[in-house]
């Protein structure tokens, strides 16, 4: 299994890079963007971590030119832990984040969990009421209208919701199913999420009339 780990800071990439090779993963490394993009393309990893302040191109400027090409699992690392920066990162395509300074194990757990819900993607569209899932092209599609594309987040999201359609499903539930952890400092981000699936499922995103706020949690209404 192969690893691109790109960070400016030399002690911490390698840090990083020693903690996944002794778990048996092939480690890639970058100093910067432009050699994030290169070892991208030129080496096809299966799991990219990101620094977001690099020199050169941004964490989140890697991240949309990966997710022009491809889908694997993006981890985002930032020194400050600020909700516009998790926010952004998560609405370019990110699938995790760890803010600095974190453990070797849970970096380790992390990667793995990601990895696994990589390894896991169903291509069976699922279907109820009026809304279709389409697991493998990444979109959704409302009764006749035509499909649009979703995040990996957004797409696990609903996933979870579809498969519950007509249930509550508490916000602890859906933070493991969509990030593999749950803690405090993510319900806000799971709001932010559900917010944008909105955005793209309602025909009214003022007024949801499919993806609703229930008890702690959220609740999928289908015809």
């Amino acid at each position: 299994m192969k690893v691109l780990v790109a960070d400016d800071d030399a002690d911490l990439r390698d840090l990083i890079a020693f903690t996944l090779t002794q778990s048996g993963y092939l480690v890639l490394k970058a100093g910067d963007g432009p050699s994030a993009v290169r070892g991208f393309e030129e080496e096809s990893p299966d799991l990219v971590v990101l620094d977001i302040n690099m020199p050169g191109l941004s964490g989140f400027q890697v991240c949309e030119a990966i997710r022009k090409r491809s889908r694997i699992p993006v981890m985002m690392l930032t020194v400050r832990g600020e909700e516009e920066d998790l926010v952004r990162a998560l609405g370019l395509g990110a699938d995790d984040y760890l803010t600095k300074p974190f453990s070797p194990r849970t970096l380790l757990a992390r990667i793995k969990a990601l990895l696994r819900r990589a390894g896991m993607a169903n291509a069976t569209p699922l279907t109820a009421g009026r809304v279709a899932l389409d697991l493998q092209e990444h979109t959704v599609s409302i009764g006749r209208a035509d499909p649009v594309r979703l995040t990996k987040l957004e797409l696990r999201l609903l996933q979870m919701l579809l498969a519950n359609a007509g249930h509550t499903v508490s916000s602890d539930r859906l933070l493991v199913q969509v990030w593999g952890h749950r803690s405090g400092g993510d319900r806000q981000l799971l709001k932010q999420l559900v917010h944008r699936l909105r955005q793209k499922i309602e025909a009214d995103p003022a007024a949801p009339a499919l993806l609703r706020t229930a008890a702690a949690g959220y609740k999928l209404l289908v015809e």
